[in-house]
């Protein structure tokens, strides 16, 4: 296996991770409209992530800045034609880390409920525009022979993409729910188990739809059997929760997202961008990665970074381990 062969992987396990664990962060986000009541029970969902939510987030940098370093031409044509979408992006998360942080810093109402809508809408929208963007690689999008993309934003609203991003929603939405059942006790742990089946069974609907839309158009064996896996998961993830094992329950959600995405980078190998104008015109894991020595030197430098990255990471998780609910909150 070639070096752009590895970090192709590597670029693929960093996005995993990214929607593995800000997946259920994004629902959580999502929740405090659909699941709190009040403003102490919003405030429990959110000391749910408080401790993590900013570490998720490096699980992005470091699959952005990586593409960029391994693959600088992919990384120039996504985020040029995708400008306007990862814009919008980036404005929310910026937004939505500012939420968390000011949320609390002043007691009037007003100032709180702006904040509290601030970081429901700031997670549901990258949920969706994930969705899109991964569904519009996938597809392939309009790229010329010089390697730029030379479509329009209406180009990336087809109904692939659509769906796509209804999947991650529904997806992220029902990770986060199942988190929140996990992490919680009383009644919001005992609502969340319910509102996690009808999730759950949405969820399961367009999964399917779109994992079966997306083998039928590009997939073989080894997509075929992630599909499989990743359907069998939610299923086992819907069954847990409704015999009240969160924990297999939240493992089983993981499972399906890390099945999905891995499906859609099988699909997508050998290219990394597809162009829909032309095949030779796409951009693949030959033409797009940087010079055998920078990938070297990156390999090296990912072998050391990345233990010790992954073990403060789960060491913070283990810390913040335990259940919280709204007698834990002062009043």
């Amino acid at each position: 296996m070639e070096l752009h062969d590895v970090w192709f992987v590597l670029i693929a396990v960093l996005w995993t991770g990214y929607f593995f664990l800000e997946g259920f962060d994004f629902g959580i986000g999502i929740l405090t409209k659909l699941l709190a009541r009040n403003r102490k029970e919003r405030r429990v969902l959110i000391n749910t992530i408080g401790p993590v939510w900013d570490g998720n987030e490096v699980w992005l940098l470091s699959a952005g800045g990586a593409t960029f370093a391994a693959f600088p031409d992919w990384y120039a044509t996504l985020f040029s034609g995708f400008y306007l979408p990862l814009l919008l992006i980036l404005v929310c998360l910026i937004v939505r880390g500012v939420a968390f942080e000011y949320r609390a810093k002043r007691p009037e109402e007003n100032w709180q409920r702006n904040w509290e809508n601030a970081i429901f809408w700031t997670s549901l929208i990258p949920a969706v525009l994930w969705g899109v963007a991964f569904g519009n690689i996938v597809r392939g999008v309009k790229i010329d022979a010089q390697k730029e993309y030379v479509g329009t934003l209406g180009d990336l609203l087809n109904p692939y993409a659509i769906l796509g991003g209804l999947v991650t929603l529904a997806l992220f939405t029902f990770h986060g729910t199942v988190f929140v059942a996990l992490k919680t006790v009383g009644d919001i742990r005992v609502r969340a188990r319910k509102l996690a089946l009808g999730l759950g069974a949405v969820t399961a609907v367009l999964a399917l739809g779109f994992l079966i839309w997306t083998q039928a158009d590009n997939g073989d064996g080894k997509s075929l059997i992630a599909l499989v896996v990743a359907v069998a998961a939610l299923v086992a993830a819907i069954g847990a929760i409704a015999a009240g094992r969160e924990g297999w329950s939240f493992a089983f959600s993981g499972v399906t997202i890390v099945a999905a995405v891995a499906m859609l980078f099988l699909t997508l190998f050998p290219n990394v961008m597809p162009s829909s104008l032309n095949e030779a015109w796409s951009l693949t894991v030959t033409n797009a990665s940087s010079t055998p020595y920078t990938l070297k030197i990156m390999t090296w430098c990912a072998g050391i970074a990345t233990p010790v990255v992954l073990l403060y990471q789960g060491w913070t998780y283990w810390v913040f381990r335990k259940r919280i609910g709204t007698q834990h909150i002062a009043e």
